[in-house]
């Protein structure tokens, strides 16, 4: 198959993580790969994998701007010259380019659902979701179903994945030199891996270290992302008196450059449509704790694999992360399983399958 991804940029984030694990896992299975986008630090990684890339000004939260216009022309053009065979976009501005090109090129159109919308109206009047829409979990499916009426029949749950080959165990002795590297201390390390948004709960996580830190003196917190909250997040952590104990850290292209410094990973969000960086740090062996909601109910099995904590509750939190920081043999376990179940349920092999899957039924639905 030919097939042509559109996503609006190739910066980091959860979304061009799922394009490159699904469109280099295609690539590995025979497909002829291309992208559409605009550029991004990430752009060598998809290159670097055979995936033809073609540059598209569509780096926009504007589902009607130029960008999109100029985007269908150009599109159709090279769709006819490439003999493009599906179309897959992963963002809702390329989902309305797509749904236009769609209907002028006659080929068939999937699209990927990464979280949570909200029920403007445009997006009632024009959903432009696709023949076939993926959702990463069944808490998105559920919110399609429910919020926009789409059809169950035509929505298809395929977890994003992880590609366990490259997360691995960190080699414990190396930790040390990795919490150096990163500016921390010795002492044990807690650690976040997110956009700094509102949704995704930083907040209750800086507030439970105030009381971890009364019961692990020496624990610490890496915080890492950007966004529009880190003025707000710095301000919190100076007003808390914690510029000691805890870091931040700019986004990057690579996130096994940070999980390999810490002890605990834990995702505080207020909803989540599945938790990449989740799975990353699960993949990695590493215990974990989450907010009790959306995907983040499908990755972690309370006491089992991780532990789960009520959404805004930094009480509950303060005391999942205490408990994991005093019982490094609990810790080490729920790590190990929760290794085995991304490696079991989240593998890039798994998706790529079920995704391709999808595509031959799109064709032969045309045909």
């Amino acid at each position: 198959m030919n097939i042509l991804y559109l996503t609006n940029h190739l910066n980091i984030g959860g979304i061009t993580s799922y394009t490159l694990t699904l469109a280099s896992g295609m690539k590995k299975r025979g497909h002829n790969i291309y992208i559409a986008s605009s550029s991004g630090e990430v752009l060598p990684r998809f290159t670097a994998e055979g995936i033809v890339y073609l540059p598209l000004p569509v780096k926009t939260k504007s589902e009607i701007s130029l960008g999109v216009l100029v985007g269908r022309y150009k599109l159709l053009k090279y769709i006819r010259e490439n003999k493009i065979d599906i179309l897959h976009a992963n963002t809702r501005v390329t989902q309305v380019l797509g749904f236009f090109i769609r209907r002028a090129a006659s080929l068939p159109y999937v699209s990927t659902c990464h979280g949570f919308f909200k029920k403007r109206l445009f997006r009632k009047i024009l959903p432009c979701w696709g023949d076939k829409t993926i959702a990463i979990s069944e808490q998105v499916k559920e919110h399609l179903v429910a919020d926009f009426g789409l059809s169950d029949k035509n929505i298809r749950v395929i977890h994003s994945a992880v590609d366990t080959g490259k997360f691995k165990i960190p080699d414990p002795k190396l930790k040390g030199e990795a919490k150096r590297r990163l500016g921390l201390g010795d002492g044990p390390a807690v650690g976040i891996v997110a956009r700094l948004s509102r949704e995704k709960g930083h907040v209750y996580l800086i507030r439970a270290m105030r009381q971890v830190i009364a019961r692990v003196p020496a624990a610490q917190l890496l915080i890492v992302g950007d966004g529009r909250l880190k003025k707000e997040l710095t301000g919190l952590v100076r007003a808390e008196n914690l510029e000691r104990n805890i870091f931040f850290h700019s986004a990057v292209k690579d996130t096994l450059e940070v999980l390999e410094a810490m002890d605990l990973f834990v995702l505080p969000s207020l909803k989540e449509g599945l938790g990449l960086a989740l799975m990353e740090a699960m993949a990695c062996g590493l215990a974990v704790i989450g907010s009790d909601v959306g995907g983040i109910k499908s990755l972690i099995r309370d006491g089992q694999n991780g532990l789960l904590v009520r959404p805004e509750d930094h009480q509950g939190l303060a005391e999942a992360i205490s408990v994991l920081l005093r019982d490094p043999d609990k810790a080490r376990s729920l790590g190990d399983n929760a290794r085995l179940f991304i490696n079991e349920n989240f593998s890039q092999e798994k998706m790529v399958s079920q995704t391709e899957e999808v595509y031959s039924e799109c064709l032969r639905e045309r045909s």
